[in-house]
């Protein structure tokens, strides 16, 4: 088992994507099973198959990564964390003044 934290951060884009394509060729060559811990979605969609999201220190839910890419979210705090994702959306931000 290899665990992965963050294993991407702080690094532009062309040398993360020569870092993911590299841990999984060693995943795929040594038959690990890797544990990633990531704030970055997109990473996480790369690497895994399943994912689980963690609030305050609890799994909130476990999902595929197919269900996150076509937002298929159950619980409110994966919903929130999909939106950030996304980054800034001014229509959000209208409606928050609104409220």
């Amino acid at each position: 088992m290899l665990l992965l934290d963050e294993p991407t951060s702080a690094l532009d884009v062309s040398v993360q994507a020569e870092i993911l394509n590299l841990l999984v060729d060693i995943r795929a060559q040594r038959h690990l099973t890797c544990m990633l811990v990531s704030h970055d979605l997109a990473v996480v969609a790369h690497m895994c198959d399943r994912i689980a999201v963690m609030n305050h220190g609890r799994i909130v839910e476990v999902l595929a990564t197919g269900d996150l890419e076509s937002d298929q979210p159950r619980h409110a705090y994966t919903e929130a964390l999909l939106q950030a994702s996304r980054g800034y959306d001014r229509r959000l931000a209208d409606i928050g003044e609104t409220a």
